[in-house]
């Protein structure tokens, strides 16, 4: 069973920056595809960004250039370096990890991030 744990979120300013990380309690990490969602109210949830177990990265269009998500295979977290927030950034993101042999899926608790003056 996997386990993930985000942390992270918050209110911040249109502009501003925030860090999310996620912590998964796993006995092979590297063997996961670790990835980041969000959902705003009213909306489907939307992947934001993708690392594979290989490195290769993911990113929706919307948020280019301003999110980078990162991995730490000895520490298993993955990270997501939000810049530029905008209102529309605005939403519960979520933590997910997918495994490269079963394709079984994992989720966190979802933390809030909320961009507004």
């Amino acid at each position: 069973q996997v386990q993930l744990v985000e942390s992270g979120g918050g209110l911040v300013q249109p502009g501003g920056s925030l860090r999310l990380s996620c912590a998964a309690s796993v006995t092979f990490f590297s063997r996961y595809h670790m990835g980041w969602y969000r959902q705003a109210p009213g909306k489907e949830r939307e992947r934001v960004a993708r690392m594979s177990n290989t490195g290769t990265t993911f990113y929706t269009d919307s948020v280019k250039g301003r999110f980078f998500i990162s991995r730490d295979n000895a520490k298993n977290t993955v990270t997501l370096q939000m810049n530029s927030l905008t209102p529309e950034d605005t939403a519960v993101y979520y933590c997910y990890a997918q495994g490269i042999v079963t394709a079984n899926e994992y989720w966190g608790q979802g933390t809030q991030v909320t961009v507004s003056s």
